[in-house]
């Protein structure tokens, strides 16, 4: 096991350090403390292992609307405070943060960028604003030329599965987002209240157009200061988009519609959104959107059959 700690009773004192020095297959184990820096892991099997997500901190404050040395805006793909390029990694007990603050004022702001198969957090905090948590891959085409720049913009898209247990993730706009099949499992999801007449979206999913599933969440509380009824489950960055949520607690700031269509007139069609066996504030949760799928006790239980083989499997690694 590879150490890191601020003080001198371990092997290097940054992150970033231990990572370099690593082989595939090393753990390393961050001690107590606010790490400022930036960290990018692309060796497969890896695993970061910090002293508890209170006290273990990894932050960095870049955003979208950053001038670069070059005069270009850094861009929300080169935003990140931690990269995850790779297969089989797994982080738990530790937070990672962008504190660049409120998209309004920088843009996006990404916490995590994650792709590759075989993706793990557990006990972790993801703290952000705008775009925290990027489950890659991007999506086939960006909208705009040079929409993408960052660390996958030319590589190939490749599907990855992606495992979130008990995780704390935060933010306020699109704050979970991409293409990635992910599992998140009895996760508190937190939407910030940015003081507008709606707060945020939680999910904004880019699904591709052959995969079964994108976003699954099941025993999850989704909490917030926000007004009742000022927050979106989610909303499709691409048409196909795919999100359910099971035996999840809504507090009053999610919207009585559910989700939003962001006015893309195919998404309504395409889009695959389901509510299922949820409540909000104790009662049952019937989202009013009327693209909103209706989804059977049987679609559900194969669903997260599907996702516990994928956290078991993920879970050996």
């Amino acid at each position: 096991m590879i150490i890191v700690s601020k003080n001198s009773d371990g092997d290097f004192s940054s992150v970033q350090a231990a990572v370099d020095a690593a082989k595939s297959g090393d753990e390393i184990l961050v001690k107590s403390g606010v790490y400022k820096e930036r960290v990018e892991i692309t060796k497969p099997n890896i695993t970061l292992l910090g002293k508890g997500a209170e006290n273990t901190v990894l932050e960095n404050n870049y955003y979208a609307k950053m001038i670069m040395p070059d005069g270009e805006k850094r861009g929300t793909f080169r935003s990140y405070t931690l990269l995850i390029n790779t297969n089989n990694f797994t982080c738990k007990n530790m937070t990672i943060t962008n504190s660049a603050g409120f998209g309004s004022e920088v843009g996006q702001a990404i916490a995590v960028y994650a792709e590759g198969d075989g993706i793990f957090f557990e006990d972790c905090r993801l703290i952000g604003h705008q775009d925290t948590l990027f489950t890659g891959p991007l999506p086939e085409q960006e909208y705009e030329k040079g929409g993408f720049r960052g660390p996958t913009e030319f590589a190939p898209r490749v599907q990855g599965r992606q495992l979130y247990r008990r995780c704390y993730i935060s933010g306020e706009v699109d704050f979970i987002f991409g293409s990635a099949e992910a599992y998140f499992d009895g996760c508190d999801i937190f939407s910030y209240n940015c003081n507008k007449e709606i707060n945020g979206y939680v999910t904004a999913a880019s699904t591709y157009n052959d995969r079964e599933v994108g976003y699954v969440f099941n025993n999850c509380r989704l909490i917030s200061d926000c007004p009742e009824n000022t927050v979106y489950l989610g909303r499709p960055w691409r048409d196909y988009a795919k999100t359910v949520f099971i035996g999840c607690e809504f507090g009053e700031h999610i919207h009585h519609d559910g989700f939003h269509d962001w006015n893309k007139e195919k998404a309504r069609e395409t889009a695959f959104y389901a509510v299922y066996n949820c409540t909000k504030s104790g009662a049952e949760f019937i989202p009013s959107a009327p693209f909103v799928k209706s989804i059977s006790r049987e679609y559900a239980e194969s669903l997260l059959e599907r996702m516990n083989k994928l956290s078991d499997e993920l879970s050996m690694l």
